[in-house]
Parts: structure tokens; sequence; C-alpha cells
């Protein structure tokens, strides 16, 4: 069965216009013009990709951000009209997959539709073998990491972005290579990748596992166990 994509936007044209290049795609859609229908709607039919304005009446976007991230990971991409860096940063470190600008062009949002949905489905094969840094484990198959046996609550991107930095411990990496790891389709900004490290490291410090995740001064950041 195709995908099942919630367009969550207020303006009714752009709404039919996402609603008809998703299902030209192939893709199944279901449509709410506000924040209270989107989280109903989000419970109701467990979609595979939300694509969620800002600005919305009622309950804000980023507000129902909240809510679908504390009930699980499903893929948001966020569109709002405005470009300031601090939204976009805010938003991906409440957990958002990628995000698009207004005005912007349909087929561009179903490439990043395409892009989010293919990165975040299941992996098959020898990637399924779990990945161990000292107290750490990340289940690439089950998309869960586990600190000493405890499981860690992270969004989609931070856990790419753990799973690449445990891929190679001790490798230093740069924001760059980060960045093009965890959304290699996004235009976002190399900040967003200290955004997503720093809620990363709380968690980790929050697991008692303080030094795993290291900073490297003038280049990226590094994953390595011990101190």
């Amino acid at each position: 069965m195709s995908a099942l994509i919630l367009i969550v936007e207020d303006e009714p044209q752009l709404a039919e216009i996402l609603d008809a290049y998703a299902r030209q795609e192939g893709y199944r859609t279901e449509r709410a013009a506000d924040g209270h229908t989107a989280l109903s709607l989000f419970r109701a039919a467990s979609p595979d990709l939300i694509l969620l304005d800002v600005m919305l009446p009622g309950v804000s976007g980023l507000d129902v951000l909240r809510n679908v991230r504390q009930a699980g990971k499903t893929p948001v991409i966020m569109v709002t009209a405005r470009a300031e860096e601090i939204d976009q940063i805010v938003g991906l470190e409440l957990g958002a997959d990628d995000y698009v600008v207004k005005p912007f062009r349909p087929r561009e949002v179903m490439a990043r539709v395409k892009a989010v949905l293919r990165r975040t489905a299941p992996t098959t094969g020898d990637l399924n073998l779990p990945l161990r840094v000292g107290p750490l484990e990340v289940d690439r198959r089950a998309v869960t990491v586990r600190v000493n046996g405890e499981l860690l609550n992270l969004t989609p991107a931070e856990f790419r972005l753990l799973t690449h930095l445990a891929e190679a411990p001790g490798r230093a990496f740069t924001r760059e290579e980060l960045l093009s790891a965890a959304l290699p389709d996004s235009d976002a900004l190399e900040r967003v990748v200290d955004a997503h490290l720093a809620s990363v490291r709380r968690k980790l410090e929050s697991a008692h596992a303080p030094n795993l995740l290291h900073t490297v001064r003038g280049v990226g950041y590094r994953l390595e166990a011990g101190n």
C-alpha cells in the first residue's frame, strides 16, 4: 500500500495543490486545516509522513509537532513562510525531519517527501546488526537506541546523527558531514547539527552516559566511550 501523507495547511488553494501533487506521485492523502484536526487525524489515520504548516489557527504547527514527537517518530516536514534562521533551528530541534520555505515549487516539496520517506524506511541486511559504543547500543532495524539497556527517546534526525557517529567511533566528523548524513536532501543550516546534538548530549547525560559525545573544537563531533 502506498504511503499516507497528512497535509496540514490552512490555505485551501495551497492544500489543494499539495494534495493533487501527492496523489499524482501515488501517495494517499488526508488533509487538515487547523492544529486540532491535524492531531485528530494523526491519531486516527497513523500517516507515514506529515507536511505541517507552522502558522495554523488554534494549535500552532510547532505545538502539533511536539505532540507528534511525544507519540512517536512519524516523519515531519515543516512548511513555513518565515525564513528566519531561528525558526528553522527550533523546528528541527523539536524533531522535524526537514523544512521548506514558502513560496516553494510543489515538485520540490514532493522531492523532499520522497527523500524523507526513503531515509526513514526500515533497512535490511547487515545494516541490521546493532552498533555498540561503550554502554550505547544502536539498533538500526528497530530504530532504537539504548544506554545500559534503557531506551533513549530520540527524534528521527537525532537517531540518524547518532547512528552515523556510532558507525565510526573515535572519528571526528565535521558539521557538514553530519548534516549530509542526517539531512542529505535538505538545505538546512550547519548550526542545526549543533541544536540536534545538544539535545542528544542532554539525553545521554540523563541516561548517565555523559562522556560518549565529544565536541572536537574547530572540527565537529565524535562518539567515543571513555573520558
